[in-house]
């Protein structure tokens, strides 16, 4: 039982038999603390009189002002960045910008979600209009109606379809077909009442716009670079096409679409995988990003950092402008090739590779390289494709067996076949093996151990010394010096000279092979006594890329220094008055050769073109050059049938008494190494033939003096 003390403050009821008990709730009396009254009403007074003056401020005082600024709107928009250009080393344009039409969503204006059927209407109403002038629009869904009108998924999209059918977008397993997607993505757009074809296109829109998050602040890209005549029809209209928008856009301009493609590279919409790596780096979902070439690997410098725009409107229409973040467009890339050489070469190349008699179509390429710093002068591909129509071509490209898309210049490896005798010949002087006078017979077979093996070259005698099977490609000469060698000797001033070794390329390239019986033991193959043989003259499994020939044949031309092969020469700021970074020539490796065995090749190498009538007629009568031939043999599978084609090489470098070009041809099928001639004649004549008839020749405008 409760003591008295503990029962204070508590009122008791009979209810029956049953007493309950009720805490008493104490009665406040005034006149037990009449100063906390009077604290309590002077409080309630100050703020009613507080209230009172603001209200008065605002409705008396200043009344017409907050009446002003009640209806001015407020709207905040990205400003963005234009990407650098990329130029040549004369500071030739090759890769700009020009103003263009992007037709947006504003999630402002646009229904909603609850709008579903305004939506479609507006949606189809845009595409018919596109579609009705022949423009494009942005469609991305990877289903498609097949010519049995059922749905299908589009080939070659496993990631886009992936995507779709992801936790985060249908939610559907792995095994669904393009027809279940359909299924749902038409009842959850109430897309019943159209048919097939339109309810795939608007399905196509109202997928990207939940795939690309649209909202307020991320607008939706529905058709880009759109023609003026369109958006004028769009912004009449702008009352049945609510929240469709336009802005105008910075689009990249490629001056000559065929001019290094494969170099340059493109740019495109940011894919959901590059937008999960990016998103952190500041990119939106809408943003382009590179997708080859320089346009990838220097994004972060040709990108630049997008500004932000506030727009402030007032009732009387009266507008201000405020950029709360400073747009910066991206720097400028400067590259080392020199734009008129490239198109001399491209142009050299494709009439060559067209006009080859054979059972296949011919691809090829060449490569300029400056043989005291190893810069790109110029680097070309055939068959090629133009950059201004490649996105519409893209289907074509990729299907094409030639190939277009693929950089051979770079990409492709070859067994080099006699180009590689003048790194046999230096191993042999450098290692005393041979010197300039030592001799070997040639009686145009050669037998070793059970093989034997041929020479084909057309010898005035029989005796023959390095500098003479040089010359005539001697066979023989490299098989003895080979087998005197080995295999592993021959491989060290191989790899002194770069081949079979990356070439400090900034761009994806092939490192290709250097066989050798480690090589072969680490493919689980064995090392043949015969590959020695026909590794010194550039068979066994020897596959190097023009790129790497070209450097190698720089390497011999300069006296043994090999550089570091670039492409870029700096970078700038955007209008081109700073520079930022600066690529100098980094050498790779000082080889020590000896000067009088550099010598002696590179004589050998001379003879080539003073002791063959139509290579002195010319390509020596445009400038005082040395070169060496060479073929391989390569099987192809031509209507079912084996066949055995010759690929052909040419490595040359001038002008011979003081270098500073190095050039490599290599074409597929070409049968001999002198028929590539004419393309590195092209190329030589570009750059000293005008010299030599004492033409004037427009000067190099250098980087540091580039024109805005």
């Amino acid at each position: 039982m409760k003591n008295e003390k503990d029962l204070e403050g508590y009122d008791y009821y009979n209810a029956g038999s049953a007493k309950i008990r009720v805490k008493r709730i104490k009665q406040f009396d005034y006149r037990m603390n009449p100063v906390r009254h009077y604290v309590t009403v002077g409080i309630i007074a100050a703020c009613l009189l507080a209230f009172a003056g603001i209200l008065f401020n605002a409705q008396i005082l200043k009344g017409e002002e907050y009446a002003l600024s009640g209806s001015t709107s407020v709207s905040t928009s990205t400003v963005k960045a234009m990407r650098g250009e990329i130029l040549d080393r004369n500071g030739v344009v090759l890769v700009g910008n020009r103003p263009g039409n992007t037709v947006i969503f504003n999630a402002i204006d646009f229904p909603s979600l609850k709008e579903q059927e305004e939506r479609n209407k507006i949606i189809l109403s845009l595409i018919n209009l596109f579609e009705k002038n022949n423009a494009a629009w942005i469609d991305e869904l990877p289903i498609i109606l097949d010519k049995n009108g059922k749905f299908v998924y589009k080939p070659d999209s496993e990631n886009d379809i992936k995507t779709m059918l992801s936790e985060d977008m249908l939610d559907l397993n792995r095994y669904a077909t393009a027809e279940n997607c359909m299924k749902v993505l038409i009842e959850k757009y109430k897309l019943d009442g159209y048919s097939k074809e339109n309810a795939r296109k608007i399905a196509s829109v109202c997928y990207q716009l939940r795939l690309n998050g649209f909202n307020t602040a991320n607008p939706y890209r529905f058709a880009e670079d759109v023609d003026d005549e369109i958006v004028a029809y769009i912004k009449e209209l702008n009352s049945v096409y609510k929240g469709v928008d336009v802005e105008i856009e910075a689009y990249r301009e490629y001056y000559d679409g065929e001019l290094a493609p494969h170099i340059l590279g493109s740019v495109g919409a940011i894919s959901a995988e590059e937008y999960a790596d990016l998103k952190n780096k500041g990119y939106g979902m809408n943003d382009l990003v590179g997708k080859s070439g320089i346009e990838k690997l220097y994004e972060s410098t040709l990108r630049g950092k997008d500004g932000e725009r506030v727009v402030t409107t007032g009732v009387d229409g009266t507008t201000s402008t405020t950029f709360t973040k400073e747009v910066q467009n991206g720097d400028a890339v400067v590259l080392t090739i020199d734009a008129g050489a490239q198109k001399v070469a491209q142009k050299a190349l494709k009439e060559l590779c067209m006009n080859i008699p054979s059972m296949v179509s011919h691809g090829g390429s060449v490569v300029v390289l400056d043989c005291n710093t190893a810069e790109v002068l110029a680097a070309a591909t055939y068959p090629s494709y133009n950059q201004n129509t490649y996105n519409e071509n893209y289907d074509n490209l990729i299907k094409d067996e030639a190939a277009p898309l693929w950089n051979r210049a770079f990409q492709s490896v070859y067994a080099p076949g006699s180009t590689s005798k003048p790194s046999v010949a230096l191993a042999g002087l450098e290692e005393g093996v041979i010197n300039e006078s030592t001799t070997y017979d040639c009686f145009y077979k050669y037998t070793y151990l059970d093989m034997e093996f041929g020479c084909v070259a057309n010898h005035r005698t029989n005796h023959i010394d390095v500098r003479t099977a040089l010359q005539d490609s001697c066979n023989t000469f490299f098989y003895k010096l080979g087998i005197e060698l080995g295999a592993e000797k021959m491989n060290t001033y191989r790899q002194l000279l770069g081949l079979g070794q990356p070439t400090g390329l900034e761009i994806s390239e092939n490192t290709g092979v250097l066989d050798s019986p480690s090589y072969r033991a680490s493919i689980n193959q064995e090392w043949m006594p015969g590959f020695t043989i026909q590794s010194a003259i550039g068979q066994a499994g020897n596959l190097f890329t023009p790129v790497q020939l070209a450097n190698y044949c720089a390497t011999i031309a300069n006296g043994g220094t090999r550089y570091s092969v670039h492409i870029i020469k700096e970078t700038k700021s955007f209008d081109l008055t700073e520079t930022k970074t600066e690529k100098k020539p980094e050498v790779v490796v000082e080889t020590g050769f000896k000067a009088e065995n550099i010598d002696i090749v590179k004589e050998g190498m001379r003879r080539v073109i003073t002791n063959s009538y139509d290579l002195n007629r010319t390509i020596g009568k445009v400038v005082k050059c040395a070169a060496k031939t060479g073929t391989s043999q390569v099987e192809h599978n031509i209507r079912g049938e084996k066949v055995v084609l010759t690929n052909g090489f040419f490595i040359t470098f001038a002008p011979y008494d003081k270098p500073e070009i190095a050039i490599c041809v290599a074409i597929e099928g070409a049968r001999s190494g002198s028929t590539c001639s004419p393309v590195a004649e092209a190329i030589y004549g570009y750059f000293y033939k005008k010299a030599d008839k004492n033409e004037e020749k427009k000067p190099s405008q250098q980087t540091s003096t580039l024109l805005g």
